[in-house]
């Protein structure tokens, strides 16, 4: 198992390259499975949840190859031959019930296991599956599967009322939207780029849908969908996740292909610490020069609100900050994991259910510490790059989920950072 080791070694300079979102990427890739003409996403991150996604396509019989680099997923499902997803690959990852939406509305049935993912909270895809029987799908949970079946073959418009917003239930119901028979209106949507994302590429396969970016979104579904070329949009917590390098050590970096639209509640938290953000011709610049940031409060919330998935990176910052943070998180329960960890190099946090105190210390302490999720484990490089001495983070399997070329990426800003194998 592998660990990375950090030494706090002063401030970052230089320039970053931010890769295309994960997330958005997972919602696209089942898009192939809506038409039998070839779909090509450009911009795709390498990251091992593509690859568990590339795996799962690959066993309903699409057809997957990853060209230049892994940056271009060239798919074609022309020949479905399977329409079962099994356990052993969807329990690696929750996206994988993205399958179960185009599935459904294009052959009129599927049978997809229940995921599993970070354990940061129970996350049930109760919303994505009422999403469905709300377009006519017959529905059955047996021995942890969902055998999902839409009467005539097609599933048909209808209106879906979400009680919370949901990304994935919102992107779920879009997949099998497009294809049912008639309007659906999908209301209290999620608002996320990743959802703009997703609407812009059905769009360019055929798809008639308005009011992506709103609260409600309405779907023409359409008898056949073509293939298509789509870039994936830049991923906005790899870039929220870098812009708080140079903010917490210091330095100036600039990452190039982000943009400031896509993060702008975390932009303001940011530059309420005192740090500089500008956006430049080729992305945005983040620079802090001249001593330590200010403490603020964070509330997560969805999409135009503070991101949950930036949530402990802005802790590993606070931790540093004069005076005293609350954050509050309100998307997923257990998520501040991290805590302890961020404790062992001397960080002050004080835990009291979906909220975290963080009192600021001059400087964190290297220590061993330990990743509990995706996000945590970045979390901690980043109190690393900025403690005296040196800290090493194992279990890191859960960042290659979510960030590709961490150490390349980070020591071609100055970092002092190795990636090494124990035992």
């Amino acid at each position: 198992m592998d660990s990375i080791v950090v030494t706090g070694n002063g401030p970052l300079n230089g320039q970053i390259e931010i890769a295309g979102a994960k997330n958005a990427c997972l919602t696209l890739m089942p898009a192939t499975l809506l038409t039998e003409e070839p779909l090509t996403l450009t911009n795709a991150p390498r990251l091992s949840d593509i690859r568990t996604m590339t795996v799962l396509l690959q066993s309903l019989g699409a057809e997957v190859s990853a060209l230049q680099d892994g940056k271009v997923l060239a798919m074609s499902s022309h020949d479905i031959h399977n329409h079962t997803a099994e356990y052993d690959i969807v329990r690696k990852m929750r996206a994988s019930i993205l399958v179960l939406g185009p599935m459904l509305a294009r052959d009129g049935h599927a049978i997809v296991s229940l995921p599993g993912g970070c354990a940061i909270g129970a996350r049930p895809v109760d919303l994505h599956l009422k999403a469905l029987e709300a377009l006519g799908a017959e529905l059955e949970l047996k021995d942890g599967y969902v055998h999902a079946k839409a009467p005539g073959g097609r599933l048909v418009g209808g209106t879906i009322d979400f009680p919370f917003v949901s990304v994935g239930a919102t992107e779920n119901a879009l997949l099998a939207a497009v294809l049912a028979k008639g309007t659906t209106v999908i209301n209290n949507a999620a608002r996320e780029p990743e959802i703009v994302d997703l609407v812009e590429c059905l769009r360019k396969m055929g798809a008639q849908i308005e009011g992506e970016g709103r609260s409600t979104i309405t779907v023409q579904g359409v008898d056949r969908l073509n293939g298509a070329t789509h870039p994936v949009v830049a991923d906005r917590i790899e870039l929220g996740t870098y812009m708080l390098a140079p903010a917490i050590c210091g330095g100036e970096v600039e990452l190039l292909g982000g943009s400031m639209d896509l993060i702008g509640a975390f932009v303001e938290k940011l530059e309420a610490t005192g740090v500089s953000v500008e956006a430049t011709p080729n992305g945005v610049l983040v620079s802090r020069k001249n001593g330590r940031v200010q403490a603020v409060d964070v509330t997560t919330e969805p999409f135009p609100g503070f991101p949950t998935d930036l949530q402990a990176q802005m802790m590993a910052l606070l931790c540093t900050a004069e005076g005293t943070s609350v954050l509050e998180e309100k998307i997923f329960e257990n998520r501040f994991m991290h805590a302890p960890e961020l404790m062992r190099m001397g960080a002050q946090i004080d835990v009291s259910g979906g909220t975290a105190k963080v009192t600021g210390v001059e400087k964190l302490k290297g220590a061993p510490v330990m990743a509990t999720d995706l996000r945590a484990s970045v979390s901690l490089i980043l109190a690393g790059l900025a403690a005296e001495g040196e800290t090493r983070v194992s279990r890191v399997y859960h960042l290659d989920r979510g960030y590709e070329k961490v150490v390349r990426k980070l020591s071609g800003v100055g970092a002092q950072i190795e990636r090494v194998k124990e035992g």
